[in-house]
Parts: structure tokens; sequence; C-alpha cells
């Protein structure tokens, strides 16, 4: 499976990284309403997942990044978590055709969650419009974990397998494929993974603290509050490089070749003409350069990955295509 990898530039500093990521759009992108003396338009965001986790804090910084720049007078925003958002994705293609300040969010999750539950509405009835960011795993232990660190985790996961408890995001999720990718590195087999799925982020994280699960995986900015608040202990990342000055190591480093990207953009409604697809991909871009927008990166440690329109169209049908052959021999599909 090819993903998108978290970048480490080991002589930028993190200001100079966002610059430099965002060359392209920065240039000749002036942070204003395109239409003349007409007053921006209100926006409607559909976040299909309950609130607290990854996107959700992207769908909001996504909203306050278009109020900033001027895109939008201002954003609604609607938590329909569920079934990897699928149920979001069936309830905004019903309801928002035709709409077109309309935006939902999606990723890689959603992807592996079509692939899994074969649910009755699919992308064909949404419109992929922009890539925002992408992040890698980490993984976490409960502060009260018997275990010391993820490599006598994984010792005991190769022993008995069904002692481990493995909680994470829904079912096709990028922690879900990485548990199953650890699982094959160690020998164990697919049946014997004992994995919790959950809604959300902050659904989660809660199980996790309250040690209803071993350990638990998510995008690290779900994490990322838990975690520098001492209320849970990261343990391994699935990035291909230590980020640097963390003491974090990744799967690679405790042996195992595992490494998966955890991607995150819009759709935009089905149903838009080309003209309206095509501005809302343009207020997109100026969102995307804004200085609130940067500041949300910084603040939730995302990697900058930005692709707009038609490359983020067909790449959402490769990624789709990439990720459905993972399952497979996964047995998840």
């Amino acid at each position: 499976m090819t993903t998108c990898q978290p970048i480490h530039h080991a002589h930028l500093t993190r200001q100079q990284f966002l610059r430099r990521a965002f060359g392209g759009l920065l240039a000749g992108l002036p942070c204003t309403w395109s239409m003349g003396n007409t007053p921006p338009p209100g926006y409607r965001i559909l976040i299909p997942a309950n609130p607290g986790g990854g996107w959700d804090l992207t769908g909001r910084a996504l909203g306050q990044a278009l109020i900033d720049c001027g895109e939008a007078s201002a954003v609604v925003y609607e938590n329909r978590g569920g079934a990897a958002g699928n149920i979001g994705l069936a309830q905004f293609a019903g309801s928002a055709r035709h709409e077109p300040h309309a935006l939902m969010v999606m990723g890689s999750v959603m992807l592996g969650g079509i692939i899994t539950g074969k649910p009755p509405v699919g992308l064909d009835r949404v419109r992929p419009v922009a890539r925002l960011t992408n992040e890698f795993n980490v993984f976490v232990l409960p502060l009260r974990s018997p275990y010391a660190g993820m490599h006598e985790l994984l010792e005991q996961f190769r022993k008995d397998p069904a002692s481990i408890k493995w909680g994470g995001g829904s079912r096709g999720s990028t922690e879900h494929i990485a548990v199953h990718k650890i699982a094959r590195a160690l020998g164990v087999a697919p049946s014997r993974i004992n994995y919790v799925p959950f809604r959300g982020g902050g659904e989660a994280a809660a199980a996790i603290m309250a040690g209803y699960v071993t350990v638990g995986g998510s995008g690290l900015s779900e994490f990322l509050p838990y975690i520098s608040s001492g209320k849970m202990r990261a343990v391994a990342v699935t990035s291909a490089d230590r980020a640097e000055g963390s003491d974090v190591p990744t799967l690679r480093e405790l042996g195992l070749d595992v490494v998966i990207g955890n991607w995150r953009g819009v759709c935009a409604a089905g149903g838009l003409t080309d003209n309206q697809y095509e501005h809302l991909a343009r207020a997109l871009e100026r969102a995307m350069a804004s200085e609130s927008w940067r500041s949300a990166l910084e603040r939730n440690q995302w990697s900058p990955a930005p692709m707009v329109g038609l490359p983020f169209e067909n790449f959402v049908k490769d990624e789709f295509d990439r990720m459905r052959q993972v399952l497979t021999r996964a047995g998840l599909n």
C-alpha cells in the first residue's frame, strides 16, 4: 500500500517547513473573498465522527480558516458518527446534493470502512475536492498498564494474542490495518486479534484511560492532549522515522516493518456544476494558505498534504484500490 507519510526535515524549523510545504499555495493567493463585493457565503461542514477526534478537529479548524480567510461568513458544523464515517456519508449524499457550500470531512478511514462494510452509499455520490493533512498513527498505553513499553506488549501479543485488547478507530481504519500488519509480522493469525473499534478518538481515549483496552491506536492529534497532559503513554508510532527530539520509537525500530499514514481531506456534494466545484476548490486553497490553517497544523502537529481538485479525485480512486488490496490480504474485505 502506498501512503502519504509524514515528512521530517531535520534542518528546518517547523515554521520554515510549513512555509516551504505551502509555497505553491501561498504565491498569489490573497486571503479575501473572490466574488467582488458580494458577501461571503455561509458554509456547512458535516463531520462523520463523534466530537473530539481527528476528523472533528480537522473540520472545525478548516471552518475557522475559511472564516478567517474571508471565504465564509459563518460555518455550521454537524457531527454524525458511526461505521467509519459511512453513516455521515449517507446523510451528506442525501441532504447536500447541489449544495455549493457544503463540505464533508473524509479520509483513509472512510475508504477502509467502505471496503470492509460495503455500505449502500459510496463515494460515487460525492466528489472529493481537497486533501488537507497527513499524520502518522500512535499507539498508547494507559498509565496503569503492566507493560513498560511496546516491546513488552508485543512479546505478550506474540505469546498470547487474545490477552491483548487493541482499541482504535472503526473496522478498516489505519490503526486497525496497522494491528493486522503487526500480527502478520509476528506470525499471529488474523482470527486471534482482539480488536475493539470505536466511533471516534474521544470515545477511544476514554476507554484507554479507563483501562478498558490494553493498548490504543489513533492519529497523533487525537491523543496528543492526553499524552501531553500525562494521561496516557505514547509507546510507538507508525511513521518511517522517529520525530526529531522524540523518545517514542517507530515500529520499524522495534523490528516490525510497519509504516502507514492517515490522510484527511474534504469532499463536496454530488451534483455540483464544474464552475461550483472549481470555485469551492479555490476557496479551500485560500483557506489552506491562511495563517489560521498554518496555526492549526502546528498546534495539532499535522503534516500538510495539500492536493486540490482533479488530482485529489484521482488520488482517492488510486488509494481506494491500494487499500482494498491490503485489506483483502489481511482478511478484512
